[in-house]
């Protein structure tokens, strides 16, 4: 382990950590710094682990400015029997980042070069403060004044946190006038703004069979309604081959959420766009708006960089648990789809996920069936036998299907509460599934539900 432009190693806690950090936030693609390691790679370790974490938690946010809350991750790691910290830095959009007791000055503003530490010169001090991104939705004056947030307070409460009466303030909900922001507006109980999602019968966007919005409320209470519906569309095909039964995800569900959490933390709401979510016969595209942030590369990118356009955001998403670790979501989609499934433009950044496709159970799509006509092949066979590829299935229909393939116990609520109808539609169409001959009750109102499916001997 050596020393680079990107890492640095100490072997203890230092006073030189915030210089440290300020210089990796100064120089875009962020870094980390490992406590507990010398400069040799030789392990350590770190006493009072836990002690340690909140001494570099309290100096981080109080002795370095413009505030970087959301904007770094401390972890506790094991090498070699020794416990290790290790400090993670996201490049900053509020360049530059500064020494608070020493101000916008040479003293006071450091840059990565290699891996060592090197004060700033006054002249890109200057530049880079002029071409600092003051139009952050941390600066933007939320729309609305009346912004209430008993749903973020349950959410906070539910991983055993208290948001006191100073929380906007805490986090960073304020704008420096104190007036409330528009994170604190995205993330209100109520707010104009919504995340969306298309789904549409064939491979391009001319036959639209859906377009809903998930929204009009907290941005977690959002995020969490968009990745359920996910859960439910990202149907699990079956290859019946009797007596074994095989199933595999039409996408990598992992990928999937980092895709859809990444959209809604990294999206430029600074002009009132919105990610969406959208859903063809052959694939799913997870967009969001804005592009790279000011100063990434793509070789920043994919190499790693984290840059969170929305670190209040961020900061919130990290508290609830919703991101486990800052920049770990794009390494988590290269694993499985690689490059080519990013497509990166100055104007917005889209991750393509095309299905699965395994022989002898073809798919036709994400939803496929349920948008192309016979359910039985876009299932890949597991019902198509039973129907004879002829039965014709409303939309809503092929939607209960798939849910029950993945889903044997599920209820008429439940149903009802998934798919967003009311009781008495889903009874309806329960009803003349049951007369098409595709379902059939076993066990009466404790048993389960069973798509007919062809066995072959």
């Amino acid at each position: 382990m050596t020393e680079n432009s990107r890492t640095e190693y100490k072997r203890e806690l230092t006073d030189s950590l915030e210089k440290e950090v300020v210089a990796f936030l100064n120089a875009g693609e962020g870094g980390t710094i490992y406590i507990g390691i010398d400069q040799d790679g030789r392990i350590f370790g770190v006493e009072s682990i836990d002690q340690t974490q909140l001494i570099i938690k309290d100096r981080l946010k109080n002795n370095i400015q413009p505030s970087i809350m959301g904007l770094f991750d401390i972890v506790h790691e094991t090498h070699d029997g020794a416990g290790v910290l290790r400090v993670v830095i996201a490049g900053g959009l509020e360049k530059p980042y500064f020494l608070k007791k020493f101000g916008m000055t040479e003293k006071g503003c450091y840059l990565r070069i290699g891996s060592a530490c090197e004060p700033m010169p006054k002249e890109m001090i200057e530049t880079l403060y002029g071409k600092r991104i003051r139009n952050t939705i941390g600066r933007m004056e939320s729309p609305r004044r009346d912004l209430t947030f008993a749903q973020l307070k349950i959410y906070y409460e539910a991983r055993g946190l208290h948001l006191n009466a100073n929380f906007m303030k805490n986090l960073e909900l304020l704008t420096p006038e104190d007036r409330p922001n528009y994170a604190a507006y995205l993330l209100a109980d109520e707010n104009g703004s919504s995340l969306q999602i298309a789904k549409y019968a064939g491979t391009d966007r001319v036959d639209l069979i859906e377009n809903r919005d998930y929204g009009r409320c907290s941005l977690v209470k959002a995020l969490k309604s968009v990745l359920d519906r996910v859960d439910v569309e990202n149907t699990v095909f079956t290859k019946i081959g009797y007596p074994l039964r095989e199933e595999r995800e039409l996408i990598d569900s992992v990928a999937m959420r980092e895709a859809v959490i990444n959209a809604v933390v990294h999206n430029d709401y600074s002009y009132g766009a919105v990610p969406k979510l959208e859903f063809f016969s052959d694939r799913a595209e997870v967009t969001s708006m804005g592009g790279l942030p000011y100063g990434v590369t793509q070789a920043d990118f994919f190499g790693g960089c984290s840059v969170p356009r929305n670190k209040e955001i961020m900061r919130v998403f990290r508290d609830l648990d919703i991101v486990e670790q800052l920049g770990s979501g794009v390494p988590r989609i290269l694993k499985v789809y690689g490059k080519d499934a990013f497509e990166i433009r100055d104007s917005y950044l889209r991750i393509i996920f095309w299905f699965e496709q395994k022989e002898g159970a073809p798919i036709g799509g994400v939803i496929g069936g349920a948008m192309g006509g016979a359910i039985g092949g876009a299932m890949g066979g597991a019902i198509g036998g039973a129907m004879g590829g002829a039965v014709e299935l409303a939309e809503r229909q092929k939607e209960i299907v798939q849910l029950i393939l993945t889903e044997p116990k599920v209820t008429y609520r439940q149903i009802a509460q998934r798919l967003d109808i009311n009781d008495s539609a889903v009874i309806k169409h329960i009803k003349a599934l049951r007369e098409k001959g595709v379902l059939k009750r076993i066990g009466g109102t404790r048993g389960h539900w069973e798509v007919v499916e062809e066995k072959k001997p």
